[in-house]
């Protein structure tokens, strides 16, 4: 071994800290000691601030808003339940509820209920108790003969919004399917209601009111004379 061979054990010794090097090296500027004043404080927020003046994030306009009421559905289409059903995770021969759908593992928590999608196709006939579903969901199960149950998870919130407007739907094709009302039809209307009207209460005989009987006049006693 010669002098100039001779070296420490790996570990031993440790290059210097090269401060003040710039930002890309983690040690730049205040070399690692930090700032003074109110950089140096807890709880202090100056991130956002411009000197004074509005800040961006204050002179940019708001859109839209979070509507605290809004429900969170679990979202499933048609192809992912028969998917489910195929590789026998889910049973099609029994109501598929939201609780059946969490123990196939189609959904992980039930939230506010599932609302049933149409994309995708069914083969066989099932019997859906879902929270709400899609107009083209219903036509594409009742096509095959099954039947879409619109319920309340827990029993005590309004009905499910598809269910509402499903009714308002049907109240307007009612509605277009009578007839409208004319002239015609008021007419006829009035002329067969005439005849119901007096048939049901008939004219009432006025009461004939008793004359009062003539007074017979009293007789007076003769005035007596004065020259009497």
């Amino acid at each position: 071994m010669r002098l100039n061979e001779i070296r420490d054990k790996p570990g031993a010794t440790h290059a210097k800290k090269r401060l003040g090097r710039g930002i890309g090296s983690g040690l730049g500027k205040t070399s690692g000691k930090g700032v003074k004043g109110q950089k140096a404080r807890s709880g202090v927020a100056i991130k956002g601030f411009e000197g004074g003046q509005m800040p961006l994030h204050r002179r940019l306009p708001k859109r839209g808003f979070n509507n605290i009421f809004a429900k969170k559905f679990n979202e499933l289409n048609l192809d992912r339940i028969q998917a489910a059903i195929d590789s026998g995770r889910l049973d099609g021969k029994k109501p598929i509820t939201v609780e059946a759908l969490q123990a196939a593992g189609l959904i992980r928590r039930a939230k506010d209920g599932v609302r049933l999608l149409g994309n995708g196709e069914i083969t066989g006939r099932l019997a859906f108790e879902v929270t709400g579903a899609s107009s083209s969901a219903i036509k594409a199960v009742e096509a095959k003969g099954g039947t879409v149950t619109l319920k309340s998870i827990t029993g005590r919130e309004k009905p499910a919004a598809d269910k509402i407007k499903a009714d308002k739907r049907a109240a307007k094709r009612v509605a277009k399917a009578a007839p409208k009302g004319g002239k015609r039809a008021k007419s006829e209307g009035e002329a067969e209601g005439a005849p119901a009207e007096a048939e049901a209460e008939p004219p009432k005989a006025a009461k004939a009111k008793p004359k009062p009987e003539a007074k017979e006049p009293k007789d007076k006693p003769a005035k007596k004379d004065k020259s009497e």
